[in-house]
């Protein structure tokens, strides 16, 4: 009774601790901002965002000598050509009312791409289109301030297409934008809600805040207090967003979302450093540098992500403009990638929607740095990673990525224990990844709750069992327990140990997960279980989509004529299973030919004593 007692109080302090973590101590910004600091510092010219006189000088300098410059502008004036073709917005909005947001991204692409040839050629024709895009936008009845994220690039789009023209748009768009900007981007941003999207720990604070700093530069001169207090507000709230980096670079919501969130924050620090000539410490917080190492290694051999939470499958074939401000930042030649980045313009296809703010920062990159990409890596924080690599020489592309973390991370899935394991070329162990979110929510499928009962963790690619973990009892995992990372080691043999306790409530005592790189092309995953009074049965699982044959010791997989064993080493007298999970088990999940889950199902009944450990080794050609 009395270690049922202990065992309820360690939990206890576990979720509390879990719900206080992200209400950690806040390392705040440089905030002198006020009206007078803002009258006295801001640029007075145009273009101040991202550009100013002097950054434009040197963009046009380098368009003209440098082959990356010169190949990504190229792009964009296709890109731009495209914009011609096409009817201007209307106010459509998705989803019962949700978003608006499909038309104010299209709108910062469009902006993008016309203001930056605009800013190089100043052709009438575009200063007309731009003309046109800005009056369609501004007579939208509102920017839907209900999906704030909506409001947010709007504004920006807005905000960058005066700057971008300089003045030289009729003075009555000029006014009508600068209204629109204040009616209906900034004042909604004060209206009741939304304070706490600035003031949040996830991508919408930082998209939100760099929205509404770029609309307060912009219309200054008209409204300074509201200005200042606006760029002030979000000087104070950004950090909540930027802790969440620590301690080691890990973007908690996976690495799609480190794209979006973090290209709002290199934004927010292109247009703060061009209009005010600093940051306030931005670019220098704790971890924020340190999470292009991250991003890099979330890029598998195969072209694939490391993708847990709500991440893509799969990276684009562009160059990553986010990671390359990272290369402009530290000089690490390693987060500029000039082969992508001299890809056949035509090629390219649509470009990403700040692409036209990226090549300023491609413009400024200088190689300072050859410095290496660790081949073994650890990530703490509230989703705990390790990645361990092939080094240099290897020729069998190995990569392995495995995670702690919990569900109720923005953007989090029952996924803590699980990994991916890629070896010549194949995924062998996959994450079924993330699904559209409008194909659910039109349903009205309740996706963004994430209580213990929530829908949410109805969908396999949410929920323990679409994952590369060990469920107890076919039981959900504790939506708010957090399994941590214990112990990492480095080396040959890279080591690194999860506690896995907290996911599991009363169902065990205790559970860690350690994984460990014994060899060029194995891993070795060990489970360590003690059993608590709950314990009933134990599934140790391994999502695939090669063929799967059953053989002495374990099973043997094939796919793409390569071939890669799982060997039990330590309960050899238990046969694996499969379960086929195509078609997946509810019609809204997300439909993966071929999906299978490999099983090795241990009732506790059959474990002497109330502990014990389950040894696999995965092992290739």
């Amino acid at each position: 009774m009395k270690s049922k007692l202990n065992l309820i109080l360690l939990l206890c302090l576990a979720i509390f601790l879990v719900a206080t973590a992200q209400e950690q101590e806040i390392q705040p910004l440089e905030n002198p901002m006020s009206v007078q600091y803002l009258k006295k510092n801001l640029k007075k010219s145009q273009p101040r965002l991202v550009l100013n006189s002097k950054i434009e000088k040197q963009l046009k300098k380098k368009l003209a000598n440098n082959l990356v410059v010169k190949n990504i502008y190229k792009a964009i004036q296709l890109n731009a050509e495209s914009v011609l073709e096409q009817d201007l917005l209307t106010r459509k909005i998705k989803i019962q009312g949700r978003r608006l947001l499909g038309t104010s991204r299209e709108m910062l692409w469009r902006v993008n791409m016309l203001g930056m040839v605009y800013r190089m050629e100043k052709d009438p024709k575009i200063l007309n289109r731009i003309n046109d895009e800005v009056i369609a936008v501004c007579n939208f009845s509102d920017w839907n301030p209900s999906h704030f994220l909506d409001v947010a690039e709007m504004s920006m789009a807005v905000a960058l297409a005066l700057d971008w023209t300089g003045g030289d748009l009729p003075k009555s768009s000029i006014e009508m934008a600068k209204i629109a900007l204040i009616e209906k981007g900034i004042k909604p941003s004060y209206q009741k809600g939304t304070a706490g999207l600035l003031n949040g720990h996830n991508n919408w604070n930082q998209v939100c805040n760099g929205g509404m700093i770029a609309a307060s530069i912009a219309i200054a001169e008209k409204d300074p207090e509201l200005a200042a207090k606006t760029i002030q507000r979000s000087l104070n709230g950004i950090p909540h967003a930027l802790t969440q980096y620590g301690p080691d670079g890990v973007y908690p919501e996976g690495s799609t979302y480190w794209e979006y969130g973090t290209s709002f924050s290199v934004m927010t620090v292109a247009m703060l450093e061009s209009s005010f000539g600093t940051d306030f410490g931005i670019t220098d917080y704790p971890a924020f540098k340190e999470s292009a190492v991250f991003r890099y290694l979330m890029n598998t051999p195969s072209g694939q992500y490391f993708n847990f939470a709500d991440c893509g499958d799969k990276r684009s074939k562009l160059g990553d403009i986010t990671l390359a401000w990272f290369g402009v930042k530290t000089g690490n030649h390693a987060f500029y990638e000039k082969d992508r980045f001299l890809m056949p313009a035509k090629d390219m296809g649509k470009l990403s929607r700040l692409s036209g703010a990226g090549l300023v920062w491609l413009a400024q990159y200088e190689k300072k740095s050859e410095q290496k990409i660790p081949t073994v890596w650890k990530g703490d924080g509230s989703n705990p990673l390790v990645v361990f690599k092939g080094d240099e020489n290897d020729t069998h592309n190995y990569y392995f990525g495995g995670k702690g973390g919990r569900a109720t991370t923005g953007h989090g899935n029952m996924d803590a224990g699980s990994f991916i394991f890629e070896l010549n070329g194949v995924r062998w162990a996959i994450d079924p990844g993330n699904q559209g979110y409008y194909e659910l929510e039109k349903t009205g499928f309740n996706l963004w709750k994430s209580c213990q009962d929530c829908q949410r963790w109805n969908l396999l690619t949410k929920n323990n069992y679409g994952h590369n973990t060990i469920t107890i009892n076919n039981a959900l995992f504790v939506n708010n327990g957090q399994a941590t990372l214990e112990y990492f080691q480095a080396g040959e043999k890279p080591k690194a140990t999860f506690d896995l306790t907290a996911i599991y409530g009363e169902n065990v005592t205790s559970a860690k997960r350690t994984f460990i790189k014994d060899g060029p092309v194995s891993v070795v995953i060990e489970d360590e279980i003690e059993t608590s009074d709950k314990t009933e049965l134990i599934t140790w699982q391994f999502m695939t989509t090669a063929d799967v044959e059953f053989v002495n010791g374990g099973a043997l997989l094939e796919k793409d004529g390569k071939t890669l064993k799982i060997e039990n080493l330590s309960h050899p007298e238990l046969s694996f299973s499969l379960v086929s999970l195509y078609p997946a088990p509810m019609k809204l999940d997300r439909q993966i030919v071929g999906l299978k889950r490999v099983e090795l199902r241990i009732p506790a009944w059959t474990i002497k004593g109330s502990a014990t450990k389950i040894k696999v080794r995965l092992i290739g050609e």
